[in-house]
């Protein structure tokens, strides 16, 4: 297991405050990162599309900490294809 799934294992044992905390607390440090370091004046590709997603990206993560501290088990990827086969009638894309 790495560093990466240690730390959501552990995160996701935490109570829904916490999480929030956590999230917090990691945005203050790459802010400080990227205050440290002589960045460039314009903005990366990455900066200006985490800038278009803050909002909706912001109410997603609010949205999958309140499932996960509900312990209801999130949707691998074909379980979510499945739900939304479902939710359109049982219509499937028939693309082949």
């Amino acid at each position: 297991m790495n560093t990466e799934q240690k730390l959501l294992e552990k995160w996701r044992k935490l109570p829904l405050d916490k999480q929030q905390e956590v999230l917090q607390f990691v945005e203050s440090l790459n802010s400080l990162a990227g205050k440290g370091s002589e960045a460039s004046a314009s903005p990366t590709l990455n900066e200006q599309q985490q800038s278009k997603e803050t909002k909706l990206g912001h109410r997603l993560r609010q949205i999958r900490t309140k499932i996960v501290a509900s312990g209801e088990p999130l949707l691998n990827r074909e379980e979510i294809e499945q739900e939304v086969i479902s939710r359109r009638g049982g219509l499937q894309n028939i693309s082949e």
